[in-house]
């Protein structure tokens, strides 16, 4: 396998070298050059073990010709050591909801929170950080990680990486808009080789630094910079395996089942869509998008334009600039795939500079037919939270609720409607609390994370400023 940038003007790469590149050097993202089937048909799957699954599942990605490429059983040990950890034996379990409005047939909770951070960044990052030791280690040489985080990235980043030898990771959040549980497990990591700044600006500020310096191309270099964004190609790989699994045990080859993703920066239903292209019988693709609803906007109009961001209780979907829609553009666009770049870039040119663009008449007729969207108002996700809590006595995060409430909403009679718990109720605590009257408890491993000593520095939302501090704390 290799993978082309959706620019069209920066190095063909084979998984390795994509891993560590991250960002492509003409501003664009990393995606192969096919679309590879399933290894085998979906009723195998079925009663494998997780481990076994994503191996099988991602290894059409990894596989390589270069000297040094990753062998078979070399990437199974590695999944393996990136799911010991999880704290269910099935990693990612299904909770079917009984109780609730839904018209769908049956409709479940995939609960993605069972790693070490309570998000399901876990599930990819765990995953990419064994990968970069491996890969570093046969290379002999180091990185310095740069990455943004809307809260739920930036730990799950850190835990990944935290006391790897060769790695130093700088982490940008914005500074008063990301909760305190997910600000504390970033902030209180010890490690030496881990560094947490907070910006003064949104999410989509941290994330254009980011970006602004992978396309500093002497800093760049000298810093040897790795992204674990999901930018970075191997986050949505990762991220695959979990529909292909819930759609073996829900017998989707033999019934109508759909997924409904609370979306933000687009990487967990880009997910989806690679699976469906593999192969993976999923009847729809739900978008649930908060009060932030670019992507939902962008869904029924056609148009994608950019209207600032709001807070909410769903803070790691407070985006305006979805990065991995711009791999589903290259995938939608007219023409071969090694041709679609530069149009690919121009288009993400003038929505960069006006904040709007209009997608061409097939790219949003294709985004219309293969998926569904809508989004949750405020007061409705606080609504869902005390709905499910009272009909099943089970307790969801915002973000959960944002799925359930369009989950719900757009259902159809008949279909399994699978709605994504992308992060533990305790990491919400308080929107919780507020909703239902309980205080939703943090697992052993967290519960003295608020008395815990923090670590990190403020900074202003400027490259320089920014750069400068990664030079001084990570060397170059």
């Amino acid at each position: 396998m290799r993978y082309l940038s959706t620019r069209g003007d920066a190095p063909v790469l084979e998984f390795g070298d994509a891993l560590l590149t991250g960002l492509a050097v003409d501003g664009g993202l990393y995606v192969p050059e096919r679309w590879p089937s399933l290894p085998r048909p979906l009723s195998v799957y079925r009663d494998l073990p997780y481990v076994d699954v994503a191996t099988d599942v991602i290894w059409p990605f990894v596989e390589g010709t270069g000297p040094g490429a990753m062998t078979h059983d070399e990437l199974g040990a590695v999944v393996e050591a990136a799911y010991t950890g999880f704290r269910h034996r099935e990693v990612v379990p299904l909770h079917r909801l009984d109780g609730g409005s839904s018209t769908a047939a049956e409709e479940y909770v995939l609960e993605l929170h069972w790693g070490p951070t309570l998000a399901f960044k876990d599930i990819a990052l765990q995953l990419v950080g064994h990968l970069f030791e491996h890969e570093l280690q046969r290379r002999s040489t180091t990185v310095t990680i740069v990455g943004a985080t809307s809260g739920d990235t930036g730990s799950a980043a850190i835990e990944a990486v935290r006391g790897r030898e060769g790695i130093q990771l700088v982490m940008l959040h914005p500074a008063g808009r990301v909760s305190d549980v997910q600000r504390r497990q970033m902030t209180t990591v010890t490690e030496a080789n881990i560094h947490n700044v907070a910006v003064a600006g949104t999410f989509d500020d941290c994330q254009d630094l980011v970006k602004a310096m992978f396309g500093d191309r002497p800093f760049r270099e000298r810093m040897r910079l790795a992204a674990v964004n999901s930018i970075n190609w191997a986050r949505v790989a990762a991220q695959i395996v979990y529909y292909v699994t819930t759609a073996a045990r829900l017998e989707a080859d033999r019934r109508p089942v759909s997924f409904t993703v609370p979306t933000g920066n687009f990487g967990n239903v880009l997910a989806g869509h690679v699976a469906r292209r593999m192969g993976t019988p999923i009847e729809r693709l739900v978008l649930a998008s908060n009060r932030n609803d670019i992507v939902t906007r962008t869904h029924r109009s056609g148009v994608m334009e950019n209207r600032g961001v709001e807070p909410t209780t769903s803070p790691a979907m407070d985006i305006q600039v979805s990065s991995n829609f711009e791999r589903l553009l290259h995938d939608y666009w007219p023409g071969e795939p090694a041709v679609r770049g530069a149009p690919v870039a121009e288009a993400m040119t003038e929505f960069r500079a006006t904040g709007r663009l209009v997608l061409p008449p097939s790219v949003a007729a294709a985004f219309t037919a293969e998926f569904d969207a809508g989004a949750a108002a405020e007061d409705e996700v606080a609504a869902t939270i005390a709905e499910v809590w009272e009909n099943d006595r089970y307790l969801i995060d915002p973000h959960t609720a944002v799925g359930v409430t369009v989950g719900r909403r757009l259902a159809l009679p008949g279909e399994v409607m699978v709605e994504m718990a992308t992060a533990h109720p305790a990491k919400f605590g308080d929107t919780v609390a507020r909703a239902t009257g309980v205080q939703p408890e943090l697992p052993d491993h967290l519960a003295d994370l608020m008395e815990r000593e923090e670590h990190f520095v403020e900074l202003p939302d400027d490259l320089t400023a920014i750069e400068n501090y990664v030079v001084r704390t990570c060397g170059g």
